[in-house]
């Protein structure tokens, strides 16, 4: 196999490490010292180090390789509307735990502790985007055909995750005698806006979503054409992050009122996808792809960092 560009850059050790300084430089460029984000950072490495064992808990690649934790960061880092939102940040963190553990439960009908800490994790992201919940019954469809953990056990094991997170948040509003805010948080869940209406997502918005939406699109066709060189596990692994992927851009277009948690959940979905590409393709057309996809990244960086 001739090793191009690409891939000496797909398999090197010091990617990660030069991802991490280039996303450090694009915070820095965006305000971390000047408007004090350090919160938002903190968030977008920690997440940055579970992609990364994500990655590695699952062999999601099946030769070493850091692309899936380096295309969220890039993907990420390009995103500078998302990183001054900390509710994003949250969101995006819950849902890499929820992940990391709703994979632990593989053909496991009985892994009742890992859906509860998945589904509580998702329950604490529900807290800060509610409409997350909507999300429910393809998670249960996913679970039941991807993972093949369904049981009416990991079924009410999954409800008292979700719930876990409220019992804190009703004490909380008890205390601040603020409880009404419970309901009117539940029924934000129903309140749907007008599909397409794209009031308050601009062109930077739209750009960036569309490059995350070219690099799942690209990503997921190598996959299902080449899915035949993986193991099983990892192709239902694969499969789970398509069919939540296409759910959520699908749900981004038609309530783009909720886009920037969408984007991040999206973000989180698509950096597998295209990292499985990136570290196992070698062609020469895939290399020149490569190269204008990370010229496009950062180009689209810079964009989004001036009206950062």
């Amino acid at each position: 196999m001739i090793k191009r560009l690409q891939n000496r850059i797909a398999t090197s050790r010091w990617a990660l490490p030069v991802t991490v300084a280039y996303g450090l430089v694009i915070s820095l460029a965006a305000g971390l010292l000047m408007e004090n984000m350090w919160l938002n950072f903190a968030l977008l490495i920690a997440s940055t180090v579970m992609m990364a064992e994500l990655n590695n808990s699952n062999a999601l690649i099946r030769i070493y390789s850091r692309m899936v934790s380096c295309s969220f960061l890039v993907m990420t880092s390009m995103s500078l509307f998302l990183f001054r939102t900390i509710n994003v940040a949250v969101v995006q963190i819950t849902f890499i735990t929820f992940l990391l553990f709703l994979l632990r439960t593989y053909q496991k009908p009985n892994a009742t502790g890992l859906t509860f800490y998945a589904f509580c994790a998702l329950g604490i992201g529900s807290i800060v985007f509610p409409q997350i919940l909507l999300f429910l019954p393809v998670l249960w469809i996913v679970m039941a055909v991807c993972m093949q953990s369904f049981s009416p056990r990991v079924l009410l094991s999954s409800v008292f995750g979700i719930i876990t997170p409220y019992w804190f948040v009703v004490a909380w509003l008890i205390y601040i005698d603020n409880i009404d805010w419970l309901g009117s948080h539940f029924l934000s869940v129903f309140q749907f806006g007008k599909p397409f209406f794209a009031a308050g997502v601009g062109l930077h918005e739209w750009l960036t979503f569309a490059f995350v939406l070219l690099c799942a699109i690209i990503g997921g066709v190598h996959f299902v054409l080449f899915s035949y060189q993986d193991r099983i596990r990892i192709r239902m692994i694969y499969e789970l992050f398509i069919t939540l992927n296409c759910i959520t851009v699908i749900f981004a277009i038609l309530q783009p009122q909720h886009f920037d948690f969408l984007l991040g959940m999206s973000i989180v979905l698509t950096a597998p996808l295209i990292g499985h590409w990136l570290a196992l393709t070698h062609s020469r057309l895939s290399n020149i792809v490569s190269m204008v996809l990370a010229a496009i990244a950062f180009g689209l960086t810079l964009f989004n960092l001036i009206d950062a």
